[in-house]
């Protein structure tokens, strides 16, 4: 292995700052996407930026956060098939809760507020996790199609399908609860 002077580890440690740093908050929200506890989300985002630091050298720079994504897509993939398990597929468990003032009756059009959010958060809580995981990427962190389908390990035609999808459902929530028009109201 090549010993690095210590000008050349200092320099090198400065452009990994530079470069990854202001991502650090974007994969604490990817990865907080992707496990199921904050704690586990954590310590992925840490062993990512660990691999990332190992493998610096790679980086060209110009892409960082899509280099990362990657790169937590694969530490997360090494550490299922550490404990030799495999993706779970969703599934639903019992029946759903259904949130205060919600019915399957449309209500009068609300402004949007406090029960617009509520029913969003409902409808979101109930989407199976693979459009949930979509909808928090793209539509609350901001990722591009892209960038969700390498942290998800998917394409970004799976990505736009489950994306379409879970806005559907979404608006079915919140057309029931007569917040939005439904279907032929608009």
């Amino acid at each position: 292995m090549e010993e690095r002077s210590p000008h050349d580890r200092a320099e090198r440690t400065r452009e990994f700052a530079e470069c990854v740093l202001p991502e650090v908050e974007m994969l604490l929200r990817v990865a907080t996407t992707l496990t199921a506890r904050p704690d586990h989300a954590e310590e992925l985002v840490r062993a990512t930026l660990l691999r990332a630091y190992r493998t610096f050298e790679r980086c060209d720079g110009r892409q960082p956060r899509t280099w990362l994504l990657t790169l937590m897509y694969e530490e997360r993939t090494d550490r299922r098939r550490a404990r030799g398990s495999r993706p779970r597929r969703d599934r639903e468990t019992g029946p759903r809760p259904s949130p205060a003032g919600v019915s399957g009756q449309a209500a009068k059009p609300v402004v949007v507020g406090q029960s617009f959010h509520e029913v969003v958060d409902f409808a979101l809580a109930a989407l199976p996790v693979r459009y949930r995981q979509v909808v928090r990427l793209v539509d609350i962190d901001g990722l591009s199609y892209a960038e969700a389908a390498g942290s998800l390990g998917t394409s970004e035609a799976t990505v736009k399908s489950r994306l379409r999808r879970a806005r559907r459902r979404i608006r079915v929530r919140l057309a029931a609860a007569g917040l939005v028009p439904g279907r032929g109201e608009r």
